[in-house]
């Protein structure tokens, strides 16, 4: 028998004793769908977190107050650090830029993230964002205008009530009809909308960005009230070379600003928009072995169940190994059908696992990203998806193929 017989012969086998093919084959499946899907999905959700993060730039960084306590040098003791207040963010704002005449830098407060804003009898969930902002904010953090135009220096310097705000205040505040030059009512104050944000989706820090409103930064700071108010820092400098020089100098005018002594840790954090991509990664490589080891679990199950049934199709077919050995079959060629047959029950298996785990992978993908991630298809995981189901039949039609071989063709036709 050549290699095309032998398939053809595994194919009617299976079909042959399809109840138990299905199982096993199903076995397989639930294994590659666990394989690819996890990985599907993981991809997924990177490529449209690196996607967000890419807008940003690799030119960018942000400097905010550190949120944790920071150990002193040489010491035991522990030091929170005061915010970053707004006469630090304006001088720092001064320095760069003027240094830096490409340099772009924004400055921007969180007022209040739990907001309710209202007009008339129609109202949001009281889980709005508030930020006051300056008029750079929308191009550094790559924010585009649907309507409207943005926030200007003579509205933060003259404190006006205006407000930019996203797609999922428009939809409840203003469902029909147009928001521009329209009152609402945030924390008490009217405000009018001179401007509406594109839909820009989920984060992978839980969305908001398209229940925002944005205000004018002295607005901002006057509706704080007593509240000490914290205020982050965004530095951008196109077609930079050199970001490692920039994050340098950008660090140095800060510690003057804030007063740090030399020797002492930065009374502040530098956080870069690749850093967070390399997070990213290193999360998702995380992942990735966690579901390579689920799967590895799943099809290693796959394998004891497929090698059973192997074994017992070798012995319900004991007289036909007789047969074939009589009319002249080598060892080699009846070691060489059995493996062939679980080789053909594996890849049936494989292929209806790929084709699950790769619309689980998506589905799963779309649903973590608020829809917004792009639909993928794994070329590399369903290669080795196949490649993996290949391993296995080899590995689970081994000893029963070596049986088989070795069966004596007198006492294989006696058997039955």
């Amino acid at each position: 028998m050549n290699l095309t017989e032998n398939i053809k012969e595994g194919l009617r086998s299976v079909k042959g004793n399809m109840l138990r093919t299905v199982l096993t084959a199903l076995i397989i499946t639930i294994g590659i769908t666990a394989l690819v899907g996890i990985l599907t999905a993981i991809d997924g959700l990177q490529g449209s977190l690196n996607s967000s993060f890419a807008e940003l730039g690799a030119n960018s960084f942000d400097i905010r107050t550190p949120q944790q306590f920071r150990r002193r040098r040489g010491g035991a003791t522990q030091k929170r650090f005061p915010p970053i207040e707004y006469r630090h963010a304006k001088q720092y704002k001064e320095l760069f830029t003027a240094k830096n005449t490409n340099g772009i830098v924004s400055i921007s407060t969180n007022v209040t993230g739990n907001a309710q804003l209202k007009r008339g009898s129609l109202k949001t969930d009281p889980n709005t964002r508030v930020r006051g902002i300056d008029e750079n904010k929308l191009t550094v953090e790559n924010y585009k205008l649907l309507m409207g135009r943005n926030i200007t220096p003579t509205d933060i310097e003259l404190g006006t009530q205006v407000a930019v705000i996203g797609q999922e205040l428009v939809s409840k505040l203003f469902p029909k009809e147009n928001p521009i030059d329209k009152d609402l009512s945030i924390m008490g104050l009217k405000f009018k909308v001179i401007g509406v944000l594109e839909k820009k989706g989920s984060s992978f820090t839980g969305g908001g960005d398209d229940r925002v409103a944005f205000v004018p930064l002295e607005t901002g700071r006057g509706m704080a009230g007593g509240r000490t108010l914290t205020f982050d820092i965004t530095t951008y400098v196109p077609n930079v070379s050199n970001i490692e020089f920039i994050v340098g100098e950008a660090t140095s005018i800060m510690r003057r600003v804030r007063g740090d002594r030399i020797g002492e840790v930065d009374s502040f954090e530098v956080e870069r928009a690749d850093s967070v991509l390399k997070d990213i990664d290193e999360t998702t490589g995380s992942l990735r072995v966690g579901g390579l080891g689920i799967s590895i679990l799943t099809l290693l199950g796959a394998c004891i169940a497929l090698m059973n049934i192997m074994l017992v199709s070798v012995t319900e077919r004991t007289r036909e190994i007789g047969i074939r050995k009589a009319l002249g079959a080598t060892p080699f060629k009846i070691r060489l059908q059995f493996l062939i047959e679980a080789i053909v029950i594996c890849i049936l298996g494989g292929i209806g696992g790929i084709i699950l785990g790769i619309l689980i992978g998506n589905i799963t993908s779309k649903f973590l990203t608020n829809g917004i991630g792009e639909y993928i298809i794994p070329w590399a995981w369903m290669i080795t998806g196949i490649v993996v189901c290949i391993v296995v039949g080899i590995i689970s039609g081994i000893y029963p193929a070596i049986k088989a071989s070795k069966l004596d063709p007198i006492e294989s036709l006696r058997y039955e």
